[in-house]
């Protein structure tokens, strides 16, 4: 991609739902992909964060994957898909198909890294994944100086050979200027794992939900899972028949609700929660604690065969295992962290937009602090219970500013 310092009126950083849903959006309000707004998306394909999902994770097992708006008009649903198919297939041929009906000129692989104020502007630092990253220059060699005269010139200064090295030049990178900046990057490049006392003398494995691959990786081993969400009530289950031994254990008591599905009061419930925090600036509570946890026919079979019962959270983390409160050991050769995300808005941090509760104003899709940066998939408007609504409204207010 070619850097420009020409300014867009629009660009939308991220192509999973929620980027995807803005730029459908735009377009509808008659706005042109690539000149009035540009995508740009750090996947090497589309799909979002999806592309990265394990193979095991079908349409069957995942949270219902909503469609996109006007997905429809190319006769195709998540409703209807093949729910046997990895999750991450079937998303990314559908964004994929998606993306070229619309005519989005998605960007990509494209990894912003920061934004900056540019005068009225924003200025989008970004680096091309696709290209080979450019090697920091070295520091210029000192100039020598002259040789000291006299008691303070022999005394006074440090010789040329003991000062500090200069740091290397890191390279400049490209960048584009904008008006307005949507930030549509989701949470699946911010993973969450808790600070427990010894994780860094565990002898065996660590990994997180976003580095899970396969079950294979774990036979025979015994395995500890950590998280009350339906990542690690996943994990269980795959790792049933493969694990030698499995422990879960959750930070809080599952909140199992009588019933297979979210239901619209569950999921108003959720959505309150994240936005009366978003409006306030703190840190988003996680979307589980909010909804509980659906209890499917899957879901009661492992309760009620011993396997979907979860220990209170261990105390501290020991070379060979974990220690609970009680004094009781749980030897381990891995321990998977299914304990969730944070947003990733790392690039943001120039713009100062964190209040002092640690989170970002955002109300309607728009920073209270920025009124030039819009957050699509953010709190109440999280991918999963409200992305497509949040599009039209964020697309909406873009259109007033222009």
């Amino acid at each position: 991609m070619t850097a420009s310092r020409t300014p867009l009126p629009v660009v939308v950083v991220g192509a999973g739902q929620a980027g995807l849903s803005v730029a459908y959006y735009l377009r509808r309000f008659d706005l042109v992909p690539g000149v009035d707004f540009l995508v740009l998306d750090r996947g090497a394909t589309a799909g979002g964060a999806w592309q990265y999902r394990w193979d095991a994770l079908t349409l069957g097992s995942a949270h219902r994957v909503n469609d996109l708006p006007g997905l429809d008009a190319l006769g195709l649903s998540f409703d209807h898909a093949d729910r046997t198919r990895p999750a991450s297939e079937v998303v990314t041929e559908y964004y994929a198909r998606y993306e070229e009906h619309y005519d989005l000129q998605v960007r990509r692989p494209i990894d912003v890294r920061a934004v900056r104020n540019a005068g009225a502007d924003l200025r989008i630092e970004y680096r091309d994944l696709a290209e080979p990253e450019a090697v920091p220059e070295p520091a210029p060699e000192p100039e020598p100086e002259p040789a000291p005269r006299g008691f303070f010139g022999r005394f006074g200064r440090r010789r040329a050979d003991d000062a500090e090295p200069e740091p290397a030049r890191e390279p400049e990178l490209p960048s584009l200027t904008a008006r307005i900046l949507v930030n549509a990057t989701g949470t699946w490049g911010a993973p969450f794992r808790p600070h427990y006392p010894g994780a860094a003398s565990f002898a065996g494995r660590q990994v997180h939900t976003a580095d899970y691959v396969t079950a294979e990786e774990f036979r025979d081993q015994r395995v500890i899972v950590v998280g009350g969400g339906t990542s690690a009530i996943g994990f269980m289950l795959e790792l049933e028949r493969v694990a030698s031994h499995l422990t879960w254990v959750a930070r809080r008591p599952i909140d199992w609700l009588d019933r297979a599905d979210l239901d619209v009061e569950g999921a108003s419930a959720a959505v309150a929660m994240q936005d009366e925090a978003a409006r306030a600036g703190r840190a988003l509570p996680s979307i589980v604690s909010g909804t509980g946890v659906p209890m499917s026919r899957r879901f009661a079979a492992g309760i009620a065969r011993g396997l979907l019962v979860a220990r209170p959270m261990f105390e501290r983390i020991e070379p060979d295992g974990v220690r609970f409160a009680d004094g009781t050991f749980e030897p381990a050769d891995a321990i998977i962290w299914a304990t969730g995300f944070r947003p990733d808005v790392r690039h943001l941090a120039p713009l100062r937009l964190r209040s002092a509760d640690g989170g970002l104003i955002v109300a309607n899709g728009e920073s209270w602090t920025d009124p030039r940066v819009f957050l699509a998939g953010y709190g109440p408007q999280a991918s999963t219970i409200g992305a497509n609504r949040a599009g039209r409204m964020i697309a909406r207010q873009i259109v007033g500013m222009l």
